[in-house]
């Protein structure tokens, strides 16, 4: 299955903010972002002409990086959010956060989206008993998210909750038990990303 592998504190750098990539270093002093505030590469510290597809752009990157999908995955979101009913942009945004990688990281039992996604190809979550490998699986409403009884990773699992301060309205966790349940499908108003969905909806567009 295709991977970003590319270095994550020059994503934050590209996009010039925090999009908390690596877990705990981003609340360090080596995070990416504090030590090195301009873009990367040769011209990062260069005058950038500002044009309103560039706005549209790096908007639809920053959405992309912060989600940890691909170019393709992401147009298949797109795609996907267009044909449903209502506001297109927050139609897409709840896609991205009902993936299985993404929920675990809501919840806390993940420090990282590519920590999620590494605990869930590896099988150490079960999706209302049913042992779920595919971290873009959709989660819906009154699904239970457990841990996989004989799961190796339940100390690292652990030590991510203590990362964690609150949990979205939309989900109910359980960190002594590494349980959760979906309570109902995430509104525009639960999901905390710091992205403009209708800069995307714009560039798509055209």
């Amino acid at each position: 299955m295709a991977r970003d592998t590319s270095p994550q504190c020059k994503q934050c750098r590209r996009e010039g903010q925090k999009l908390f990539l690596k877990g705990q270093r981003c609340l360090t002093d080596k995070c990416g972002v504090e030590r090195r505030s301009y873009p990367p590469g040769d011209h990062g510290r260069g005058r950038l002409r500002q044009s309103e597809y560039r706005t549209q752009l790096r908007e639809k990157q920053k959405a992309r990086r912060y989600y940890q999908v691909l170019e393709k995955q992401f147009r298949a979101y797109y795609d996907k959010a267009s044909r449903q009913d209502g506001i297109t942009g927050e139609n897409l945004l709840r896609l991205l956060e009902r993936r299985l990688d993404n929920v675990v990281v809501r919840l806390g039992f993940a420090a990282s989206r590519r920590q999620a996604r590494q605990l869930v190809r590896h099988g150490h979550w079960l999706v209302n008993g049913r042992r779920v490998d595919i971290p873009s699986y959709q989660v819906k409403a009154e699904d239970v998210i457990t841990i996989r009884a004989e799961s190796s990773a339940a100390e690292t699992i652990r030590a991510a909750t203590a990362l964690t301060s609150s949990v979205p309205a939309w989900l109910q966790a359980d960190h002594d038990a590494l349980t959760a349940k979906v309570l109902r499908l995430p509104e525009r108003s639960d999901i905390d990303a710091p992205v403009e969905e209708q800069l995307i909806v714009e560039l798509y567009s055209k």
